[in-house]
């Protein structure tokens, strides 16, 4: 008998366990003392759509308490969307004291873009300051100045679905100094009016189509750094200097390549002289042969050589005296 009584005791136990899960009774008398009216059915139709009956109840009863007009059926279909209901909730309550316009649907779109809502409102009431990196520019001097700059921005909920983000403000702030440190005749001017690259980069308007609004962009600091004017032109003249000495070698060799052809065309030419000597003698012994040559011809013909060779002789000893 007590077994059985053990038994009976568990099953009911483990009812009673099974039956507040599945109605949730402690939070359905939170939310009607609350004032917040929640049908037992809704609940268990919660549990049976697989939605924690605290994640749609809570925000509920804390948006009745703060005054926000918002639907059950609205916060659980933003839940099964993937949605963060609280923190949808938490900026609503935020942008209604701050007396900044957030209706539901904007606040539920801003969270399923996957932006941080509640953190777009804080940022809307209290704007961030952005730290640019170092940006580098030329003036037109040559001169590089490298610069930093902070950023005042304000969160504009009404483009914050669809809107470009921090990064998008930065590039384009920097690519205003850029232009306005590259549009001045010196870097001297830069240095005694930083605030002119921050007047000048906030006409531009850069905070079209992002999802802040630009209050101010102040100049937090200006170095000098090289001459890079200095820099290309040295690396001209160094380029021009290696184009030169390039030209100068290809004459160089064309000049000894027109000296090595001349030497074969003197070559070639001694050798049909030596050719030519060689004949001689054969063209002497033909002349004798053929009677057209006599001995004294010869004798005169060897004379003459003599003669010849004497005087080159005497030309070349004279030379040598006179230098």
């Amino acid at each position: 008998m007590d077994i059985g009584f053990l038994v009976i005791a568990a099953a009911i136990f483990v009812f009673l366990i099974f039956f507040f899960w599945i109605i949730p009774v402690g939070l359905w008398i939170s939310a009607i003392s609350a004032g917040v009216r929640v049908a037992i059915s809704s609940l268990v139709g919660m549990r049976l759509r697989r939605v924690p009956p605290q994640k749609i109840i809570l925000p509920l009863i804390k948006a009745d308490k703060a005054g926000i007009d918002v639907d059950q059926n609205q916060l659980e279909a933003h839940f099964l969307a993937g949605g963060n209901v609280d923190r949808v909730i938490d900026a609503m309550i935020a942008a209604d004291k701050a007396r900044i316009p957030l209706p539901f649907d904007r606040a539920a779109a801003i969270d399923l873009a996957g932006r941080n809502v509640l953190d777009a409102v804080k940022v809307s009431v209290n704007p961030r300051v952005i730290q640019t990196p170092n940006v580098s520019a030329v003036a037109k001097d040559g001169i590089e100045l490298i610069s930093t700059a902070r950023v005042t921005v304000r969160a504009n909920l009404e483009r914050l679905v669809g809107g470009a983000g921090e990064e998008t403000i930065i590039a384009r702030v920097g690519e205003g100094i850029v232009s306005s440190i590259g549009s001045k005749a010196s870097h001297k001017e830069v240095l005694e009016n930083p605030d002119v690259i921050s007047k000048t980069v906030l006409a531009k308007g850069l905070d079209s189509g992002t999802a802040f609004e630009i209050l101010s962009i102040d100049i937090a600091d200006v170095n000098v750094g090289k001459n890079i004017g200095a820099i290309l032109q040295t690396d001209q003249a160094e380029a021009d200097k290696r184009v030169a000495q390039a030209k100068a070698e290809e004459r160089r060799a064309m000049a000894v390549a027109a000296e090595q052809e001349n030497r074969a065309k003197v070559e070639e030419m001694r050798a049909k002289v030596v050719e030519a000597e060689a004949q001689v003698p054969l063209a002497i012994s033909e002349a004798f042969r053929a009677g057209h040559l006599g001995v004294m011809d010869y004798y005169n013909l060897q004379n003459i050589q003599s003669d010849t060779a004497m005087r080159k002789n005497i030309a070349g000893a004279t030379e040598h005296d006179d230098k």
